[in-house]
């Protein structure tokens, strides 16, 4: 968990919503630390359950199927463009062609 809480560090978030795979008590305290509140399921083999809002949890799976179908177009999926904002472009332009769809 190393890698997400150093992504996180210094990030001011209303809430943060992750898979089970980031249920690790280091990262869930780093987020609390940083007065966000914690959207993440518990794994089955905790011996404490925290609660987290579904409802919220859902809304996940939004993005995630936003950035399967945004994959389908080669440019963005092998990343040619060298510069960050010719990127943004073709990922904004493929999300109006999404839209659009």
């Amino acid at each position: 968990m190393a890698p997400a809480c150093d992504l996180i560090d210094g990030i001011a978030a209303d809430y943060v919503l992750a898979d089970k795979a980031y249920d690790a008590d280091r990262l869930y305290r780093k987020i609390i630390d940083q007065d966000g509140d914690p959207v993440v399921p518990p794994r089955r083999h905790r011996k404490r359950q925290h609660a987290y809002d579904k409802a919220l949890y859902k809304e996940r799976n939004r993005v995630e199927r936003f950035f399967s179908r945004i994959k389908h177009f080669r440019r963005i999926a092998t990343r040619y463009d060298k510069l960050a904002s010719t990127f943004m472009g073709f990922v904004t332009l493929a999300a109006i062609m999404l839209w659009l769809k």
